[in-house]
Order: structure tokens, then C-alpha cells, then sequence
């Protein structure tokens, strides 16, 4: 498939009925690779939010209804329809949001695997019986599905995150309502037609894009919607989270994140910094759980330094689509002028630009895999979520000093720590304020395990057991046995 293959229908999908441009307001969603325009995008109407919140309404006491067996059957037809239409899904990701295509490839399979988790896991939505407190009486808890939901997805991941929010909610029992990023339109729209074609009942799922303000107040306000769920920045989780609780309605934030990694002086300083570089360039560094504050011991800091360097300057930086590409654009202008306003304040505020640090060519979002030493501690890379593919390296000298560095941030996602001493890595774990923790190794978010922020970086959890239970409301029942 080539860019010229991109739909150029681009579609709401509001109480089960897909709706084009016609009539509506168009936005353009353009290639980040080479400026182009790919599509234009239709903008929900005030009539296309309320539709799109009836049909959750009216749907969801069916959809909670149906027994835990046929969702889990309809979730796994739509990630086999994904599974089948893959490699065409994994080209209009990367076309829209610029990741290599093995990395959208890559992302496909967390998809699916999140989809097939929720499926089966909610069949195990379980409550508790509790022990008899009187004869004749039977007590306990039972989990039923919360209501309909509004989700907000975001441009960095839209597949995987759309995934998640739709998966757990609808094997709880919830319809939704979503708001995907208006950059990455089209990967949501085949994720939403696939649990419409596995047959996911009309109304259970609606699909808007727009004007996010708009959209977001129309239906956190709206008495319909009974959950609210957000994966984004800080400031627009704020925004959200104040407008439901001004309702008192529940809300999932997952929020930005800022990840210091620690490196001790009883590692092997290439090997980590090899497995640092492959993780930082990650999706261009536009990652919330992306390491973005490198601590390294005193001892180790040159040598740390020079081996990230050379890593980093072998990272092919290119068009997504071409084979062999490590690192794409960033996704959109806001984050290129983001980047190299960081270099420069950083630079101007004393650090040392190691490698990269400025755009690459001048067509497309290009910003080459950049790394800094001797960062000043006033450099707004060090407080403010990078969300870009800068790399700034300090020193420390002791433990107690550098998880004090690592906790002084306001956010609190995930952090990471290399270290072959077991005391080290327990003192990390308990003293670290962060929900997502690596010990001598990254990983992604995954489908069986709950992420959750501390601090400024979230509310609540998403993926596993916790997950789930985000869009479950837990009733306590008593009854008396006997005749009235």
C-alpha cells in the first residue's frame, strides 16, 4: 500500500452507521514523513456527539446483559479480523503517525494480544461470598459492568491505547463512546469496523473525531456517560478529570511521565547504554514510559556517554515506510519545535551537545536522536515531559543522593535502574515514586499487568486484573433466606 492508498474516507461510526464527509467539516491528516496530506477527516456535528451518546445509552443494559461467553466471542473475531488485516492496518499506522513499520507491525501485536486477553479475563470478573453472619442469610459481593463509557485516545500509540479502553470496557459489559487523536484517524477507524464486522451489536461502540474540547465536554457532561477514561498530557488530564468530578463520575487517567534511569557503577556501561539508546529512539521518544533522565554514576560516565553516542549515531532515521528505518519523524510540528527548543535552552544553560540536536532536512518532522551531558539542573528538559528524541545525561555519586534527583519530579510513571547488587535494586523499588518499574531491563505496557501512575501521572489503572476492574462496580448483597 502507498500513501495514494490511504482512505480517503475517512468515517465517524455513530449508532452503528458510518458517516463520511458530507455535510460536515472537514480536517486534514497529514503524512508526518512528508508534510503531505493524507485524508480529510470528518468533524462530529453537536447532533453526531448526542446520536453517538443515545445509542451508547440505549444499548448498554443489552450489552451488560450478555453473558460473559458471547462478548469474549465477539472480542476474538475482531483481533482475528486484525490479525488478518494486518499488514494494510500497519501501513496506514505508520503513514499517519510515522513509526518504522515494524514498530506498527509491532504495535498490531499488543492489539491483539490485549484484545484476547480482556476477552478471556472477563469471564473471571468474580466477586466474593462472605462467611454467614445469621442463620439463613447469604452475603456477598458481585462485579456488574459500571455503564457507558468516554474514552480519549491519544496520537503516540492510537492503536494499542484504543485497544485497551475498548477491549476492557466491553468485555466488562460497558458500551463506549470514543475520541481518538485527530492525527491518527484511520488506525481507529479499521479497530472499531473489525468489532463491528466480528459483529459487536450496533450502538456498543461509537467513534467520534472533531474539536476535542467540544467533544470531551459534550459527553463527560452528558448524564449518559457513567465512566470517563484519558490517556494523555497532564494538563489536558486536569482539564478532564475536573469536568467529571464536578459530576462525581470515575475516571482512568493515564498521564505523562518523565522516567529517570539509573545507572550504578556495577554494570557493564556499553551493554546498558546499547539497551538505554534502542529503548530512548523508541517511536522517536514520543513515549510516556520512554526513559528521559539518564543518571549514571560518576565512575561510569564517561565511558556511558561515549558508548550512547555511538549507538545513537547509528540509529537510521527516515520515512517509516522505507526497510530498514530505526526512528521516524515526530508526529507532528508541535514536538519538532518542542525538541529544539530543549536543545537550545539546554545548551544556552551550560550543557554539552554530544551528538545530534537539530532537524534533519526540511521536509517532514525529522529531529535527529540527540544526547546531552552536563545538564544544568534548571534545564526545562529535566522538568518538562521531553516527549521527543533527547537524551540529557547527568552524574551521581551516591544512592540516597540520586533517588532524591529521580523523585523530585511531580511526575511519576515509570523509572528504571541498572545494577547487579540485589540491595540496590529492593532500595529502588521502595523508594522510587513511580508505578511502571525496569530493573535492568525495559519493557512495554502490557496486556496482563496494571500501569499506573503516582503523583502528577495518573489516576487509577489500565491493563490486567486492575484494568478491568476500572470498568466494574462492585455491589454488596444481603439476603435473608426465609419466607416474608
Amino acid at each position: 500500500m502507498s500513501a495514494a492508498q490511504y482512505p480517503q474516507q475517512l468515517e465517524l461510526y455513530v449508532a452503528g452507521e458510518w458517516c463520511g464527509t458530507q455535510g460536515r467539516e472537514t480536517l486534514p491528516v497529514v503524512n508526518p514523513s512528508t508534510g503531505l496530506t493524507l485524508g480529510q477527516l470528518p468533524v462530529a456535528t453537536t447532533g453526531d456527539i448526542d446520536d453517538a451518546l443515545s445509542a451508547a445509552g440505549s444499548t448498554f443494559a443489552a450489552w451488560a446483559a450478555t453473558s460473559a461467553w458471547d462478548r469474549e466471542a465477539i472480542l476474538k473475531r475482531a483481533a482475528g479480523l486484525i490479525d488478518q488485516r494486518r499488514d494494510r492496518l500497519a501501513v496506514m499506522l505508520t503513514l499517519e503517525n510515522g513509526k518504522p513499520l515494524t514498530d506498527s507491525q509491532g504495535e498490531l501485536d499488543r492489539v491483539i494480544e490485549t484484545i484476547l486477553w480482556c476477552a478471556e479475563e472477563g469471564k473471571r470478573a468474580y466477586g466474593r461470598v462472605l462467611p454467614p453472619r445469621a442463620p439463613m442469610l447469604s452475603q456477598s459481593s458481585i462485579k456488574r459492568a459500571i455503564g457507558p463509557v468516554g474514552a480519549f485516545v491519544p496520537w503516540n500509540f492510537p492503536a494499542v491505547l484504543a485497544a485497551r479502553k475498548l477491549a476492557a470496557a466491553l468485555a466488562a459489559g460497558c458500551t463506549v463512546v470514543l475520541k481518538p487523536a485527530e492525527e491518527t484517524p484511520a488506525i481507529c477507524i479499521e479497530l472499531v469496523r473489525a468489532f463491528a464486522d466480528a459483529g459487536l451489536p450496533a450502538g456498543v461502540v461509537n467513534l467520534l473525531f472533531g474539536v476535542p474540547a467540544e467533544i470531551s465536554e459534550r459527553v463527560i457532561s452528558s448524564p449518559i456517560i457513567r465512566k470517563v477514561t484519558f490517556t494523555g498530557s497532564v494538563g489536558v488530564g486536569r482539564l478532564l478529570a475536573t469536568q467529571a468530578a464536578k459530576q462525581l463520575k470515575p475516571v482512568t487517567m493515564e498521564l505523562g511521565g518523565h522516567a529517570p534511569v539509573i545507572i550504578f557503577d556495577d554494570v557493564n556501561a556499553d551493554r546498558v547504554a546499547r539497551m538505554c539508546v534502542a529503548f530512548k529512539y523508541r517511536n522517536a521518544g514520543q513515549v510516556c514510559l520512554s526513559p528521559s533522565r539518564f543518571y549514571v554514576h560518576a565512575s561510569l560516565a564517561a565511558a556511558f556517554t561515549e558508548s550512547f553516542v555511538k549507538y545513537a549515531s547509528q540509529i537510521r532515521v527516515d520515512d517509516g515506510m522505507q526497510q530498514g528505518v530505526q526512528m521516524g519523524p515526530l508526529n507532528n510540528l508541535r514536538r519538532l519545535q518542542a525538541a529544539q527548543g530543549f536543545v537550545e535552552q539546554a545548551c544556552d544553560a551550560g550543557a554539552r551537545l554530544e551528538y545530534g540536536g537539530a532537524r534533519i532536512g526540511d521536509v517532514g518532522h525529522f529531529f535527529a536522536p540527540t544526547v546531552l551531558s552536563q545538564v544544568s539542573a534548571d534545564a526545562n528538559v529535566l522538568h518538562e515531559e521531553p516527549f521527543c528524541p533527547v537524551a540529557p545525561i547527568m552524574t551521581f555519586e551516591t544512592l540516597d543522593e540520586v533517588i532524591e534527583q529521580a523523585n523530585k519530579k511531580d511526575l511519576g510513571l515509570a523509572a528504571y535502574a541498572f545494577t547487579n547488587r540485589m540491595e540496590r535494586a529492593a532500595q529502588f523499588v521502595e523508594q522510587i515514586e513511580a508505578g511502571w518499574l525496569g530493573i535492568n531491563n525495559f519493557v512495554p505496557a502490557l496486556a496482563d499487568a496494571p500501569i499506573g501512575g503516582m503523583k502528577d501521572s495518573g489516576l487509577g489503572y489500565e491493563g490486567g486484573p486492575e484494568g478491568l476492574d476500572a470498568y466494574l462496580h462492585a455491589r454488596f448483597v444481603s439476603q435473608l433466606n426465609v419466607e416474608m
